[in-house]
């Protein structure tokens, strides 16, 4: 009896082994650097004109839709509130990271971000997400020290975001930090299910293709 329970722990043992080793879980494993899986459609940005740092581009709807990331693409959200806003750009995040088959994992930000901020990089994904108004003035601080770290602000942008941040917005989401003007009005109801999946799919086809550093307006 006690060589059957041994056989049995050490196949179970084992199982759980080679599952862990196939769904891509180990980020500690080597990685190469992401590419795209697809090209930008036209009208995402002028060709003959690359975009200036700390610039603005206003794609034309829907070219990204093309753009997937790789496989294994490792991709931590990080986000702060329970807002409306927040958790509809948190559900969409997840829901294009489920489509696309995305390896994501979430840091959930207290009332300080910045030790949640360094959770997320010591991570080492490909891409930090952050969704939520609370993170903003963190990010501004943390993110001009790591550029070897890429983020992308959805719903939100860094006032002065470093080549490595990139931003999301649109008429009624462009908070930029405590004490700074917004480039619109500021309208919780337009973060709408259709909104929150243009963003994250947006950004990161513009990520991917290195427009960093840029705010993505859509219109």
């Amino acid at each position: 009896m006690r060589t059957l329970i041994r056989t049995a722990a050490v196949l179970t043992a084992a199982m759980l082994t080679v599952g862990c080793a196939g769904n891509g879980d180990d980020w500690a494993q080597p990685h190469p650097s992401p590419t795209p899986v697809g090209v930008l459609g036209a009208g995402f940005v002028d060709p003959s004109a690359t975009p200036m740092p700390e610039g603005t581009i206003t794609p034309s709807s829907g070219s990204w839709a093309g753009v997937h990331p790789p496989q294994h693409y490792r991709v931590v959200l990080l986000t702060a509130g329970d807002d409306a806003p927040t958790t509809a750009l948190v559900k969409g995040v997840r829901d294009w990271a489920k489509a696309e088959e995305v390896d994501l994992r979430t840091v959930t930000a207290g009332a300080d971000p910045i030790p949640s901020i360094t959770t997320a990089m010591d991570m080492k994904p490909d891409l930090i997400v952050g969704a939520g108004n609370d993170l903003i003035d963190a990010l501004a601080i943390v993110t001009a020290n790591h550029l070897g770290q890429q983020f992308l602000v959805v719903g939100a942008e860094v006032a002065e975001p470093t080549a490595n941040v990139t931003s999301v917005d649109w008429s009624g989401a462009s908070f930029r930090g405590e004490g700074l003007g917004a480039s619109s009005t500021y309208d919780p109801a337009s973060f709408t299910a259709e909104r929150c999946a243009a963003a994250i799919r947006a950004g990161v086809a513009a990520v991917l293709h290195n427009l960093t550093g840029i705010v993505v307006w859509l219109r």
